[in-house]
C-alpha cells in the first residue's frame, strides 16, 4: 500500500495524470513484479477502506481535502479488490498450466470483470462529484481499456465453458454470432465514460473533453470486436455535434489522431466512399510511428484495396516486404492483376476468401478484377502493329481500331474459355462505361474504336 500511495501522492503533486493512471493497473510494474501479491497483503476486507483513507490523509507529498480523500479511497478500495480476483484468476491459469496438477481450477474472469467494473463506477463518482480534475482523466483510460480486456477474457471464458461462443479475427473483427454478454456490457460502461467527457461544460483547459478521442476510440475497438460496426457513426456524430466545443484533432496525442483516422477510415471503407477512405487512411499511414508495425499493418490492410480502387495503385514490394502476412496475402493478387491474369486473380482472390472476408475487404478487391482485365485488354492494343502516319515526318501511332476477335482471343488465354461474343462486348463496353479505356464499340464492323490519345487513361498511353 505504502508504494502505492507514495507514487500517488508524487503524481498528484506534479499533476501527472499518466503517472497517476499506473497507480491503478492491473499490471505490476517492471521494476515491482511483485506489487500487486504485496498490496493485497497489507490488508484484508475488513480494514481496507479505513487503511486507504488513513494512508491517503497522511501522503507527505500533497495535503488532500476530505471530500478527495473519501472519493480516492472509494477508488482504491475498488481497486484492491479488482487486484485480488486478479491474483485468484492468474493462480487458477498457473495451476491449469501445471501439468502436475491437471485439475487446476478455472480463472473466474467473470468476477475480474464484474470487480473491476466497480472500480470504474467508483471513478466514474469521482467525476460526477467534481472532486476529481480534468487533468486525472487518464485514469478513466487505464480502467476502461483494461474493463474492455477483462470483458473479452469473460467472454471466451465462457466459450469455453461451452455456455457461449465468441471468436475473433485480430483486433479489429469480430463474431456477431458469439456469446458477448460482457463485452456488450463493457460497451456501454465505455459511453458512459464518453458521455461524461464529451458533455463536461468546464472551460477547454480544464475539461474533460480532453479525453473524448481516447474514450472514442476505445468504443471504436469495442464495437468493431462485437460486429457492431453501425454504433460507430452515434460516436461519430456525438464528436461531431460537440467540434465546436472540442479542441482540434490534430492537438491531441499523436497515437489518439492514427487510431481516430484509422477506424473513420475504415468505416468509410465500409461505406464505399473510397475518397474519404483514402484520405483518412492516408493521414493515419503518415502518422503512424516507424516502429508500430502492427498499427501499419492495419491500416494498410485497408488503404491497399483502397488506393487500387481510387487511383489504381498497386503496393510496392518495398512497402509489403516488411509485413510477410500482406504480402502473402496481397502480393499474389497483384502480381495477376499486372500481368493481366485472370485466371490467376481468381485463383488468388478465392484462396485468400477467408481471410478477405474476415477483414472485410473481399469485396473491394474483387472489383480489382475489372483493373485485371483493362491491363490485359491494354495488352492486346500494345502488342499491335504501327500504323504509318498520315502526315510525312510524323511519328508512328499505334493502331486505333482492333478487331472484337482479338480480345476474345486474348480473354480466352487470360482464363475466359466459355466467353461468347456478346459477353466479351459486354466486358469491353463496361471498361468504357467506368472511364478505364477510351473509345467505342463497332459491332457491324465487329470493331473497337480506341482513343489515339489516351486510350487506357493513367497508364501511360
Amino acid at each position: 500500500m505504502n508504494s502505492v500511495t507514495t507514487e500517488f501522492g508524487q503524481a498528484m503533486m506534479a499533476k501527472g495524470g499518466y503517472e497517476l493512471a499506473s497507480t491503478l493497473s492491473p499490471v505490476a510494474p517492471k521494476y515491482d513484479s511483485g506489487r500487486l501479491y504485496a498490496l493485497h497483503r497489507e490488508t484484508n476486507a475488513f480494514s481496507v477502506q479505513s487503511d486507504f483513507r488513513h494512508a491517503l490523509s497522511h501522503i507527505s507529498s500533497c495535503k488532500l481535502a476530505r471530500n478527495e480523500v473519501n472519493a480516492w479511497a472509494d477508488v482504491f478500495v475498488a481497486y484492491w479488490k479488482a487486484v485480488g480476483e486478479i491474483l485468484i484468476a492468474e493462480e487458477s491459469l498457473n495451476l491449469g498450466k501445471n501439468a502436475s496438477k491437471p485439475q487446476g481450477k478455472v480463472a473466474n474472469w467473470d468476477k475480474v470483470y464484474n470487480a473491476w467494473k466497480d472500480l470504474l463506477n467508483a471513478l466514474l463518482r469521482g467525476y460526477q462529484l467534481e472532486v476529481f480534475d480534468a487533468w486525472t482523466i487518464p485514469c478513466l483510460y487505464m480502467v476502461g481499456k483494461y474493463l474492455r480486456v477483462f470483458a473479452i477474457k469473460a467472454d471466451e471464458a465462457a466459450f469455453q465453458k461451452g455456455q457461449t461462443a465468441f471468436n475473433a479475427f485480430e483486433e479489429d473483427v469480430g463474431d456477431a454470432e458469439g456469446g458477448n454478454d460482457k463485452l456488450e456490457d463493457a460497451a456501454r460502461q465505455i459511453n458512459r465514460v464518453f458521455s461524461l467527457c464529451v458533455g463536461d461544460r468546464s472551460s477547454i483547459e480544464e475539461s474533460r473533453k480532453w479525453g473524448a478521442y481516447y474514450i472514442a476510440n476505445l468504443q471504436f475497438k469495442t464495437y468493431f470486436k462485437l460486429n457492431s460496426i453501425a454504433l460507430s457513426q452515434n460516436v461519430i456524430r456525438s464528436l461531431s455535434a460537440t467540434n465546436t466545443d472540442l479542441p482540434p484533432l490534430d492537438r491531441f496525442p499523436r497515437s489518439q489522431q492514427v487510431t481516430y483516422n484509422y477506424y473513420l477510415g475504415v468505416l468509410k471503407f465500409l461505406h464505399e466512399d473510397y475518397a474519404k477512405a483514402e484520405e483518412h487512411l492516408t493521414i493515419a499511414y503518415n502518422k503512424a510511428l516507424a516502429g508500430s508495425s502492427r498499427n501499419i499493418r492495419l491500416i494498410l490492410t485497408y488503404l491497399i484495396p483502397t488506393r487500387l480502387i481510387t487511383a489504381h495503385v498497386l503496393p510496392t514490394q518495398a512497402m509489403l516486404a516488411p509485413y510477410p502476412g500482406l504480402q502473402r496475402l496481397f502480393a499474389p493478387l497483384c502480381a495477376c492483376i499486372k500481368k493481366g491474369d485472370l485466371a490467376g486473380f481468381d485463383a488468388a482472390l478465392q484462396a485468400g476468401e477467408e481471410e478477405f472476408v474476415k477483414r472485410r475487404v473481399y469485396l473491394t478487391l474483387e472489383r480489382g478484377r475489372d483493373i485485371c482485365l483493362r491491363n490485359l485488354v491494354r495488352k492486346v492494343y500494345l502488342s499491335g502493329e504501327l500504323e504509318a502516319p498520315k502526315e510525312e515526318g510524323a511519328e508512328p501511332v499505334r493502331r486505333s481500331r482492333i478487331p472484337l476477335k482479338e480480345f476474345t482471343a486474348a480473354l480466352k488465354i487470360g482464363g475466359e474459355t466459355e466467353l461468347e461474343g456478346d459477353e466479351v462486348e459486354c466486358l469491353l463496353a463496361n471498361l468504357i462505361y467506368k472511364g478505364m479505356m477510351k473509345g467505342y464499340i463497332s459491332r457491324t464492323h465487329g470493331m473497337v474504336v480506341l482513343n489515339k490519345k489516351g486510350a487506357f487513361p493513367g497508364t501511360g498511353v
